[in-house]
């Protein structure tokens, strides 16, 4: 469970990351203190021990003020040799030094970095870290000094742009086995998000075809990323591909093929049996409906009217939790407004 749950908080802070980075290639940018706290989830190699500093009365003169109740999240690991071990930790330390940034301005917490490090780790580790904190603080800043495509910001290219010059920017400043340590798991998910994007976009196929090509992309996650992501994805899109058939006037077997690729059978069974359940719902509601506007406009009194309308609305809905639906329905149609169907 611990795992689960740390896997879902890296995924919320790896999905307002794209945000994030928007804002920093605005060309008006220029600094690399805007943050963006995103996680890794990187194993460590075999032979290691952790490095974690017990928390001290000095080390509270390294957090800013709406830290305080928090522990300095620097639990960098070290090999038996004393030598860092690039991993997201790494990143976490970095980053919980950098979210001060507001509090501080970036020379206090360049300042504030260094002396936590010195106070806490030993060479070789060390200046090994200082050394990659002040290159990791270089490419924040180099990424705000990158200009955003001339590109549709709807078109799939225009991400994958971003996305290319960011890796281009770390091999200038990292080792490979420093960018799998520090941006692993991140690149993981945006590799994945970005092939999403293009297979939905690309208009030479048809729905079947990009459930498919979805269904195989998701395949190749790994397992964490598929237990935690199933649900989420396949609903999104179900859903978009769902409405493109039907927006462009496709058929029920459409729909079915589209389903049995992305979802398989037994789940594409019970969307139809679901189907089903809202198209007899709305049949039923759009007949009592019509029947109840036949008793408005006649010529009975009102009490009649009342006393037929409540005599056909338990003909046709004898179930409690029913009655109280077609409520809505009724005020909604009496309104005049578009009624409240699941599609």
């Amino acid at each position: 469970m611990h795992k689960h749950h740390k896997l879902w908080i890296i995924l919320v802070v790896i999905l307002v990351c794209l945000g994030v980075l928007l804002f920093w290639l605005a060309p008006s940018q220029s600094t690399a203190e805007q943050t963006d706290a995103i996680q890794n989830l990187n194993a460590p190699p075999p032979t290691l021990t952790s490095s974690m500093p017990a928390p001290t009365d000095q080390s509270r003169a390294f957090v800013s003020p709406s830290q305080q109740d928090t522990e300095v999240n620097c639990q960098l690991r070290l090999d038996n040799a004393n030598r860092l071990i690039v991993n997201e930790q790494t990143r976490n330390c970095f980053e919980y030094f950098i979210t001060q940034y507001g509090e501080k301005d970036l020379k206090q917490i360049k300042h504030d970095f260094k002396a936590y490090i010195q106070q806490n780790y030993k060479e070789p580790a060390l200046g090994q870290i200082i050394d990659l904190w002040n290159r990791y603080i270089n490419y924040r800043e180099k990424l705000g000094e990158l200009q955003p495509p001339n590109i549709d910001k709807e078109d799939p290219k225009y991400y994958q742009s971003i996305f290319a010059h960011m890796k281009n920017l770390r091999k200038q400043l990292f080792s490979d086995y420093e960018i799998e340590g520090l941006f692993g798991t991140e690149d993981t998910y945006h590799e994945y998000t970005l092939n999403r994007m293009t297979v939905l976009a690309d208009k030479s196929l048809t729905e079947a075809q990009k459930a498919q090509k979805l269904k195989d992309l998701f395949n190749q996650l790994p397992e964490d990323w598929k237990e935690n992501l199933e649900q989420l994805n396949k609903l999104e899109d179900l859903r978009k591909l769902t409405a493109d058939i039907k927006a462009r006037g496709g058929s029920a077997e459409d729909i079915h093929q589209m389903r049995m690729n992305l979802v398989g059978p037994e789940a594409t069974q019970r969307l139809e049996t679901l189907d089903k359940q809202r198209n007899d719902w709305k049949d039923k509601i759009n007949q009592y409906l019509a029947e109840r506007d036949s008793i408005m406009k006649s010529g009975m009194s009102d009490e009649a009217k009342q006393q037929a309308v409540q005599k056909l609305r338990t003909q046709h809905f004898n179930k409690p939790q029913e009655q109280l639906r077609v409520g809505t329905f009724e005020t909604i149609h009496d309104q005049g407004g578009k009624l409240p169907y699941t599609e």
